[in-house]
């Protein structure tokens, strides 16, 4: 293990404690709680134009879609397309797209490539591949699917950076990002392959431009983001879940880091219901429930979820170069002392036992650990019997490579939980895309803490390289500066029981 000493790390984190709380506390009272937590038309607005002034048009169209949606809590994108205000102000601008190209499902041949039209439309993709160009589609975008298409690109080649152009009913759609992908390495190839991470973006960091240029730096192959993302508290409000998703798309830094970047997606509480809510919320209904994880499903560009259909939550695998990657959902199936339900820990069960790459990314929306918040809302205080389960069936069978990665509680941290056997898991907890403040970032009395920040626009980076005969991974967390704050390298062997 490579890493800074515990003493220089404590000071350190002390440090940087002292000075971010008190820029971050700035940032909370004169921004967040004034902008994020305004979930008005005026609000919304001002996010969008948080960094730096939209042209005109651009706002326009955002208030006429709001206050569209705002009439019933059911309406959709159908509802837009059906107002010829809405059309009208998008057409004589040139805006055929309302969302994306957004980059997902990454593989050594291909690619899934998701837009949202402004009507139903037939959608094509063309990748220049080689001396020629290749069509991708059709696929309709449909009132069904909340008029969004996903392409599946596939037959190239690994390693390669491919061009891409979206078309609409035949013709070329004029984007103002870069729009290219680069595939995956031959799956079981010596690699060295980055993949970046984090959550808790919280709408208002959406449209951080020096986080995003961080973000693209760090050359990921993919993006992976585990919860509390574009909606905010929006409860059953179906309507305003897609508003948030609008205003989503609607900011450059966002536009251009997807279209690039392919990005994975799970929920936490706040994309879910509201603050620390789970499953069927008190006063909610089983409708309301499957309407929200089908509007997440269809505003994102997953791999296929572990179960089919709109009942079954957002959980699935998929493998990104020498990482196995597992994004778990708790917070459809959890009840009381449950934390993912029987047939999710079932599934996970078996991929686990499935696994293959030398490393696995194992992601949960809140804490694995219980010591920020006295455990609040964390799977070890919640269901430490299924915890427990896992992390048993991860030593019996001598399962290596787990990387374990968390959000919810604002700010930046990561720990080691040992185990009595002597071995230690590695829980690495970036929820700092939104720049926040949350609860304690370090503690003196959290013995096995590895670094805290607080206040700080941040992302977590895992640096696999499996060229090396024991493969290694190194962890990185860095702020939108590129200031690097914590890093550490684990081998492997290290990381197998």
């Amino acid at each position: 293990m490579k890493t800074s000493s515990s003493n220089f790390l404590r000071i350190l984190g002390i440090v940087l404690i002292s000075t971010q709380n008190i820029a971050g506390q700035v940032y909370l009272d004169q921004i967040y709680s004034g902008v994020a937590h305004n979930f008005s038309l005026e609000g919304s607005l001002k996010l969008l134009n948080l960094a730096g002034k939209q042209p005109d048009y651009v706002q326009n169209i955002y208030t006429v879609a709001y206050n569209t949606l705002s009439v019933d809590p059911q309406n959709t994108f159908s509802d837009l397309a059906g107002n010829n205000e809405f059309v009208q102000l998008c057409q004589s601008n040139g805006m055929i797209l309302t969302g994306g190209p957004m980059l997902g499902n990454i593989t050594s041949d291909g690619v899934k490539i998701w837009v949202r039209t402004l009507y139903p439309a037939r959608v094509e993709v063309q990748v220049a591949v080689e001396n020629t160009h290749k069509i991708y589609g059709h696929v309709n975008s449909t009132k069904e699917s909340d008029l969004t298409a996903v392409v599946d690109v596939s037959g190239l080649k690994p390693g390669i950076q491919y061009p891409y152009r979206i078309f609409i009913d035949g013709k070329p759609v004029n984007l103002d990002v870069e729009t290219f992908f680069k595939t995956l390495p031959p799956e079981n190839q010596p690699v060295k392959t980055n993949i970046v991470f984090g959550s808790c973006f919280h709408r208002v960091g959406l449209c951080n431009k020096r986080l995003a240029k961080q973000i693209e730096t760090a050359n990921p192959s993919a993006f992976l983001i585990n919860g509390d993302i574009a909606v905010q508290d929006r409860k059953n409000n179906i309507a305003m879940h897609r508003a948030d998703y609008l205003l989503r798309d609607f900011h450059p830094a966002w536009k251009k880091l997807v279209a690039t970047i392919p990005v994975y997606t799970t929920w936490d509480d706040h994309d879910y219901f509201d603050d620390d809510l789970y499953n069927i919320p008190k006063g909610y209904t089983q409708k309301d429930k499957e309407s929200v994880c089908k509007i997440f499903r269809t505003s994102w560009n997953n791999p296929p979820y572990g179960i089919k259909g709109d009942h079954g939550g957002v959980f699935f695998r998929t493998r990104i170069g020498p990482a196995d990657v597992i994004m778990l959902d708790n917070r459809y199936f959890r009840e009381h002392g449950n934390f993912l339900g029987d047939e999710q820990m079932k599934w996970l069960e078996e991929q686990l036992l499935d696994c293959k790459g030398p490393f696995i990314i194992l992601s949960n929306g809140t804490m694995w650990s219980d010591y920020v918040s006295d455990g609040k809302d964390s799977w070890g205080v919640f269901d430490p019997e299924g915890r427990e389960k896992i992390f048993n069936l991860i030593e019996k069978n001598k399962i290596g490579g787990v990387l374990l990665i968390s959000g919810d509680r604002h700010g930046a941290r990561g720990f080691k939980i040992p185990r009595p056997s002597g071995f230690n898991f590695y829980e690495f907890e970036p929820a700092c895309l939104g720049g926040r403040v949350g609860p304690p970032a370090i503690r003196s009395d959290w013995k096995t803490q590895l670094f805290g920040i607080s206040g700080e626009y941040a992302f977590g980076k895992f640096a696999f390289d499996t060229t090396l005969p024991d493969p290694e991974v190194t962890f990185s967390l860095i702020n939108e500066f590129g200031i690097i704050f914590y890093e550490i390298t684990l081998s492997r062997s290290q990381l197998t029981p």
